[in-house]
């Protein structure tokens, strides 16, 4: 792991192809590549969270840090303030280290890093700065799936629990919402890389270490879906858990576009498609997994504005780049 401590020494960001849009710009100076930021990690929010899949949120709650910008920018975005509008503050390595230490001493059944893919040196060096200094409780890298393999060799030492997703298989569906044909390629690769890095380990009811792939359900996309299931099926089943999600809520930009082809969907996921995925899921044989039920009446979209962005109840914040003077 030589260099990880030093980033921008070890020249991770002077030709940036941290992420597969491999932009190559350097990021040590003004230019800035698809994730718009530079070598400082940023961040927006951290604390514990109560409504990630039962084995990751356990009894204490996930310790979440969402982190500022993204290599993807789903136009559909649940987390659009961050991945577009960049709300966040600077954390240097050892304030990362620090803050993942807080989250363990709040009672954090693990420490949650969301979003992190162009940050990934300087949160590897984090994560081995706090390693050092007592951290105890696993690392999970939660992303979309849209993974390089050599960032995740980068990661590979630090992180015991991957929770990607898997948007879609679909190119032309992947070109159209997120501006990256290569998605499919690219995260069949990733997710195989991580499955083989860390087979299922569990504590009791608390997964250690291991792979939980989360698909979210497209309203108007029933063929996407069952494309993503079918694979799983063959290529990943016994080797990782399955989450299916359907709290897609239209962002404002979807909105405002009217639901287009280009904006994606513009309503939730209809009870029909709801049973459609029920129904793929017993054809499959996929029985061991994890899959939201329908509440049409919750508020999916947070508000990083906030100090607590998510519903009341869900979520106890303990850091908040507001507070950053």
């Amino acid at each position: 792991m030589a260099g990880v401590s030093d980033p921008a020494a070890a020249g991770y960001y002077s030709r940036c192809l941290l992420c597969p849009r491999a932009c190559g710009v350097d990021r040590l100076g003004s230019a800035r590549g698809f994730c718009r930021e530079g070598t400082a990690v940023r961040a927006a929010w951290a604390g514990l969270h109560f409504g990630e899949e039962p084995p990751v949120t356990g009894h204490g709650g996930s310790g979440t840090i969402f982190f500022t910008g993204c290599t993807l920018k789903c136009r559909y975005c649940q987390n659009d303030q961050l991945s577009r509008s960049a709300l966040g503050a600077e954390l240097a390595p050892e304030e990362l280290a620090g803050l993942m230490l807080r989250l363990q001493a709040e009672g954090a059944e693990n420490v949650n890093l969301v979003t992190g893919s162009h940050f990934a040196p300087g949160i590897a060096a984090a994560a081995e700065l706090a390693r050092g200094q007592g951290l105890a409780i696993p690392l999970l890298w939660n992303s979309s799936g849209y993974e390089s393999l050599a960032t995740l060799e980068l990661l590979a030492p630090w992180i015991e629990v991957w929770l990607p997703d898997c948007k879609t298989l679909d190119p032309e569906l992947a070109r159209r919402l997120m501006g990256a044909p290569d998605y499919p390629e690219v995260v069949r690769e990733a997710l195989r890389f991580m499955a083989e890095a860390r087979p299922l380990r569990f504590d009791g009811e608390r997964l250690r270490e291991g792979v939980i792939v989360r698909h979210l359900v497209l309203p108007g996309h029933p063929e996407s879906t069952r494309a993503v299931l079918a694979w799983f099926r063959e290529r990943l089943y016994g080797k990782a858990l399955l989450s299916v999600m359907v709290q897609y809520t239209p962002n404002a930009r979807t909105a405002g576009q009217g639901g287009t082809r280009e904006g994606g969907p513009s309503r939730r996921v209809s009870a029909g498609e709801y049973e459609q995925v029920l129904a793929s899921l017993e054809e499959l044989g996929i029985e061991e997994g994890f899959i939201q039920e329908p509440e049409p009446g919750s508020d999916w979209l947070p508000d990083f504005t906030r100090r607590n962005p998510f519903p009341e109840g869900q979520a106890r914040p303990l850091w908040h780049y507001g507070d950053v003077r």
